[in-house]
């Protein structure tokens, strides 16, 4: 059963249209990538499914146990985020703000959570250095454990590999891919059309037309698909 699904969606700012007829939906344990030229609107349509941004029209519902603050989020970082003046431990156990609700501090299970988290992703021992000081990989793990903090049910990650050198970004799709594996569904904002076709059980693609929703080995056989991965083929030869 479907845990997301988006029903003929047109999104935009003040009315004005960027993206419309966006239909897609999302099962527990898929790993969808949404992939697409700049301006085709995946980040509004990121914003719309944090509720962010209501869509101009169409229909966004959560489904099967899943509610919309349930989504963990892993925003795309800017220079400043990076220098962020906090410890790894304060920055991941912020991930459990909606945990806490009115209280103004953690309790012992939300740190406990925390620290399991930083476990998993290899983290842990970092947990008292400050976030500025760290590589840029770590810090995607302290984000994406921030993250885990908020829901195990599922994942939004904007550009999760974003700035990486490649064996930062192979170890994060690494972390991303058995966390799927864990049945976690993950939904993935991506500009490397090549790395979704690989590693996605889903893709969806916006752009002016022609627009894909399908499985990733479909894709790989669409006109869409083969277009564009051939025109980063060339790119990057």
């Amino acid at each position: 059963m479907e845990q997301l699904i988006c029903k003929d969606l047109a999104l935009g700012y003040d009315g004005k249209v960027v993206s419309e007829g966006i239909s897609f939906g999302v099962s527990r344990g898929d790993y969808l990538c949404i992939v697409g030229e700049n301006g085709a609107g995946k980040s509004t349509l990121v914003k719309a499914l944090l509720g962010l941004n209501a869509p101009i029209s169409g229909s966004i519902r959560f489904s099967n146990g899943l509610k919309q603050n349930e989504v963990g989020y892993m925003p795309q970082q800017t220079h400043v985020q990076r220098d962020f003046p906090a410890s790894v431990e304060e920055v991941v156990v912020s991930g459990c703000l909606n945990r806490a609700g009115m209280r103004p501090f953690y309790n012992r299970e939300e740190r406990a959570l925390a620290l399991r988290n930083m476990e998993e992703l290899g983290i842990g021992p970092l947990k008292k250095r400050c976030y500025r000081e760290l590589s840029g990989g770590q810090q995607q793990r302290v984000l994406l454990a921030r993250a885990l903090c908020a829901t195990r049910k599922l994942l939004l990650l904007d550009e999760p590999v974003s700035g990486l050198d490649p064996a930062a970004s192979a170890q994060m799709y690494a972390l991303i891919r058995q966390l799927n594996s864990d049945a976690v569904t993950v939904i993935m904002i991506s500009h490397d059309v090549t790395a979704a076709a690989r590693e996605a059980s889903h893709i969806l693609h916006l752009s002016n037309r022609p627009r894909f929703f399908g499985t990733a080995k479909d894709y790989l056989e669409s006109d869409v698909g083969r277009l564009f991965l051939g025109a980063e083929g060339g790119a990057q030869g």
